[in-house]
């Protein structure tokens, strides 16, 4: 179950947005993702839309709407859906990104009580009204930069009350946006516990979940420092047996071969793949396991590149998120990531779009109501105040001039409020 986007009372009955330079919409209906070349296929052509009660209504605009949007010169995207964040947490760590740029391995800043251990030690020791109001800001600053729908994780707790709290405090977080939550517990290897032991404590965490709102998923750290591929089975055996998802991290700092066990284990995603061994590409063409890739925790922790043009041509989901965290990528732009992914991997603006959109709602099962501009589904849109390639061209700035929820106008830049008229 996931969160809806609060229904504000002053939201219009019927919102037009007329003369848009370009909308962007699926190169045809109903499709749940875009692999391959149906990414390129996407449409950015002039336009108008309608939204009522709402949802999207169609092409055709109503001029006696309530609310009127002159998108004159705009872009008009679905609302940007970020399916891999790791919030809510306290705290930043920005001397270990010092330690990094002088070259010390993230390994041996974890072994010394970095890294992860740090951030659990900070979550501890801040109470409960430091931790949301932090997340709150984010989450506004993540809408002003055009995302809509966005997942949490827990993680950062290193104990069975630790990561029940931060579960916890993830379904409290009050924010405009779409939120589902996703079980991090494996997420490093607590003091005191070896990697078969914590997971027996995992095991006896998950029943807990049914009590606590729109948990979504398990998830679990593959990496020499943290678990194996036995511990990923048994993690993909817990989630099967809760009805949750599964999803890893996998193949980040080295290549562990895991790839092969998360489908054979039916997960939803793997993410970040800066390591993947060539040959385990193939296994995610036709999968349906998406490729999450985090273009921002590799040019900050200077981890590998992950293949995404291989995984394209493979017929891979490809996926992109911020990876919002305090440690390796303190990042939560995805028009930032969009940059990243167009410029290091060689995407296509509208490759970089799908998978921010549709393919990440596919992720998060929000494909249904979320990610593409079609009739029925709901009105998360962003509106760009130029062309969609001048996201990655003019690498760094922020061009979302407005964002709507639901049809609501959630986010307006103060030189765009011009644009929408009341009637």
């Amino acid at each position: 179950m996931t969160a809806r986007a609060p229904v504000d009372r002053d939201r219009p009955a019927s919102v037009s947005f007329l003369g848009a330079a370009e909308l962007l919409t699926p190169p045809r209906g109903g499709l749940d993702h875009l692999r391959g070349a149906d990414a390129n296929a996407q449409r950015l052509q002039s336009g108008d839309l309608f939204v009522r009660d709402g949802r999207i209504a169609g092409p055709r605009a109503e001029p006696d709407a309530e609310l009127v949007v002159d998108a004159s010169g705009m872009t008009i995207l679905p609302g940007l859906v970020d399916c891999h964040t790791h919030l809510p947490f306290a705290g930043w760590r920005a001397s270990e990104y010092e330690r990094k740029l002088r070259g010390v391995p993230y390994e041996q800043i974890s072994r010394e009580g970095g890294g992860i251990a740090s951030s659990a030690r900070a979550l501890r020791e801040s109470s409960d009204e430091a931790i949301l109001a932090q997340s709150r800001a984010l989450a506004r600053e993540m809408l002003e930069h055009g995302t809509t729908a966005f997942e949490c994780k827990s993680g950062y707790g290193l104990s069975r009350e630790g990561e029940l709290r931060a579960l916890a405090l993830a379904a409290g977080l009050d924010v405009p946006q779409t939120t589902t939550i996703t079980a991090l517990l494996a997420h490093a290897v607590p003091p005191g516990h070896s990697a078969e032991g914590w997971m027996e404590e995992v095991a006896a965490m998950v029943p807990a979940l049914e009590a606590l709102p729109r948990v979504t998923a398990l998830d679990i750290f593959v990496e020499s420092i943290a678990f194996g591929t036995d511990d990923l089975r048994r993690m993909g055996e817990l989630a099967r047996g809760a009805g949750l998802d599964l999803r890893a991290h996998a193949e980040q700092l080295s290549t562990m071969r895991s790839i092969g066990v998360a489908v054979e284990q039916g997960a939803r995603s793997v993410d970040h793949l800066s390591q993947i061994h060539p040959d385990d590409v193939g296994a995610l063409g036709g999968a349906q396991c998406a490729a999450v890739l985090l273009p921002g925790a590799e040019f900050l922790g200077a981890e590998g590149r992950a293949p995404a043009r291989a995984l394209l041509d493979a017929g891979a989901i490809l996926v992109l998120a911020t990876d919002l965290n305090p440690g390796t990528s303190p990042v939560l732009s995805l028009p930032l990531v969009i940059g990243l992914a167009v410029r290091l991997y060689g995407l296509s603006t509208r490759e970089a779009l799908a998978a921010t959109t549709l393919n990440a709602a596919w992720v998060l099962r929000r494909h249904r109501e979320l990610g593409s501009i079609e009739p029925g589904k709901r009105a998360d849109l962003v509106l760009l105040d130029g062309p969609a390639e001048q996201i990655a061209y003019r690498f760094g700035r922020n061009p979302v001039a407005a964002v709507f929820i639901d049809g609501r106008p959630v986010h307006v830049r103060p030189d765009a409020q011009w644009r929408l008229r009341r009637r």
